[in-house]
């Protein structure tokens, strides 16, 4: 996996559904080749009612995609 993509690193999409879109990097997973970019690739997910969600409800979150779809922004400084 290429090293330069880190937890915090500002990224484009450059490939699939959300190219073109930019975000931080929010988690690395080393071992499956993918990364979390904040509000890219959101998808819904179904909570089970629990006693601090007494409803239940559905969740829109990140879902990862493959590093070989994302490049570092351009740092400006």
């Amino acid at each position: 996996m290429a090293k330069s993509i880190k937890k915090g690193d500002e990224v484009i999409v450059i490939a699939g559904d959300h190219k073109s879109k930019k975000g931080k990097v929010l988690q690395v997973l080393r071992d499956k080749n993918r990364v979390i970019v904040e509000g890219v690739n959101m998808i819904k997910k179904h909570e089970r009612k629990s006693q601090d969600n007494p409803q239940g409800s559905i969740v829109e979150r990140e879902a990862s995609i493959h590093y070989s779809n994302v490049m570092l922004a351009a740092q400006t400084k």
